[in-house]
């Protein structure tokens, strides 16, 4: 697979907030398309009226690593960790968050962090990465519109990509590659051989993905789930699970409900 073909062969769903409340809207913006092999988009997460209690805002696994910020207090800016289960993130009646959804290996690669000390967690930006930290905290206010927000990020991002070196390392990205081209549904100590073993696969992943090769198949196995969108009825009669590698429904249902929060009868509710 080659270094740059990852959105081609993956996308990261996040569907809660459709689901969720009235008058929360969420949005997704391309960046430049120099930038598309490496970020997967920038995000919106507010409300568009003052909700009559606070909100609790549910994350699910999707494999990515993401820098967001309330709009109104930029220089409080975090970063999120690749997560194997769903986040549950309690917010206020009122806000306007926003951020950057990196593709699987980019942030590791755009600024050489070890995507494994950030796993399952979120960081304050400026402990990992000063310097964007302060270009969040400077360059951004709360009247900003999701197009202004996308230039100053574009330009920001095209600045440091045109002055990082990446790690191409053909073995890795092809086994990265069969994994998401198999939507994470094989063995990953029979069905990948790329010319790394096992102890250097697992390090590979492990710094650029931020965690074991399975762990990631599990989440893309997920993620192509939720791209299936299946009505419940779908569910009980196609036996989908199997298709998806799942050993039975009950296996099924514990790993999605770890990686979305419901059960998939409640999520695909129709």
């Amino acid at each position: 697979m080659k270094f740059s073909n990852i959105r081609g062969l993956y996308t990261p769903i996040q569907p809660t907030v459709r689901q969720s409340a009235e008058h929360v809207s969420y949005q997704e913006s391309l960046p430049d398309p120099a930038l598309l092999s490496f970020i997967y988009c920038y995000w919106s997460l507010k409300t568009n009226q003052a909700l009559s209690e606070p909100f609790q805002y549910r994350v699910v696994a999707d494999g990515c690593i993401d820098i967001f910020f309330e709009l109104a207090n930029p220089q409080e800016n975090f970063v999120m960790g690749f997560c194997k289960k769903y986040t549950e993130f309690p917010l206020e009646n009122s806000f306007h968050y926003v951020g950057v959804r990196f593709l699987p290996t980019m942030f590791p690669q755009l600024f050489k962090v070890d995507a494994s000390d950030l796993s399952n967690r979120y960081e304050d930006l400026s402990n990992v990465i000063p310097a964007t930290a302060d270009f969040i905290t400077t360059s951004f206010h709360d009247k900003l519109s999701l197009p202004e927000i996308k230039v100053r990020f574009d330009q920001y991002f095209l600045k440091l990509v045109s002055q990082v070196s990446f790690n191409h390392d053909d073995r890795f990205y092809n086994a990265l590659g069969l994994i998401l081209q198999n939507s994470g549904v094989l063995n990953v100590e029979t069905d990948i051989d790329t010319g790394l073993s096992s102890r250097q696969l697992r390090r590979l992943f492990e710094y650029y993905v931020g965690d074991t090769p399975k762990t990631f198949s599990q989440v893309v196995r997920f993620q192509n789930i939720l791209r299936a969108k299946p009505s419940q009825q779908s569910l009980r009669e196609n036996k989908l699970f199997y298709d998806s590698g799942y050993y039975d429904q009950a296996h099924f249902i514990k790993e999605f409900k770890n990686c979305y929060g419901v059960t998939p009868s409640r999520a695909f509710g129709r």
